[in-house]
């Protein structure tokens, strides 16, 4: 990379931005026409009559609304630009989707741990009314008056999206790779860039364990990105592939 001229738009950064907005577009528009494109591409659990295995990569370039989009496109663009300067292009969107797909999966086998607990003190006849009937209650704006029906059906039929698991990888990476940076909070307060990455990281585990699906953010779909971030990292480290 000695000589390469810094990109402020790096091909990868810049074509992942325009698939989200495209996704993002499709989306708003089939909406509009009755369509539910998320009912095919949003992450939904097991145990969902919409789970389909391409979700756990298609989930990554789907949006709650605009915010939800521009928050993550921005800190893909302010972490990802150096990451792939860096790293080149392959490298990059391989770390990019790993760790979109780990955040995925240590998300799903969270609420499979959650489905676990609550299946267990329900009785088995009120487990198949909500496998059978759960989808269609909610899309009906209802929910069961059992608090664990009512819990359950929540935590199998509410989908997930968005690049924030993948993101919060990036973040990780910033983190390890330039500890010492300076990043600017409010553009004002500096913090150095591993304890913002760390402080973020604990945010998502106590956020994850003590929240009950009251603030609708997938925290440990967050965690599960930086975690593969770093397994991914210390394995290329382990190669030599990579230093810091």
């Amino acid at each position: 990379m000695i000589g390469q001229r810094f990109s402020h738009l790096p091909d990868v950064v810049k074509n992942l931005m325009i698939i989200n907005g495209l996704f993002f577009l499709a989306d708003w528009s089939l909406q509009s026409r009755g369509i539910d494109l998320s009912s095919w591409l949003a992450l939904h659990q097991f145990q969902s009559p919409n789970f389909m295995p391409h979700q756990l990569i298609t989930h990554m370039f789907m949006h709650a609304n605009f915010t939800h989009l521009f928050f993550n496109m921005f800190t893909l663009w302010m972490f990802g630009k150096t990451l792939e300067n860096v790293w080149g292009g392959k490298r990059f969107i391989t770390f990019y989707i790993i760790t979109g797909l780990g955040a995925a999966l240590i998300y799903i086998a969270y609420l499979q741990f959650q489905i676990s607990n609550i299946s267990s003190n329900l009785d088995s006849e009120l487990y198949k009314i909500v496998l059978t009937d759960g989808h269609k209650v909610l899309q009906n704006f209802q929910n069961y008056t059992n608090l664990n029906m009512r819990e359950l059906n929540l935590l199998i039929n509410t989908r997930m999206v968005g690049a924030s698991g993948a993101v919060y990888g990036l973040l990780l990476a910033f983190g390890m790779l330039y500890p010492n940076t300076l990043l600017y909070l409010y553009m004002a307060i500096p913090v150095k860039a591993k304890y913002f990455v760390g402080g973020l990281g604990a945010l998502a585990l106590i956020s994850g364990i003590s929240n009950n699906s009251g603030d609708n953010v997938a925290h440990f779909a967050h965690l599960g990105g930086m975690i593969f971030g770093i397994i991914l990292l210390k394995y290329w480290k382990k190669k030599g592939d990579i230093y810091y």
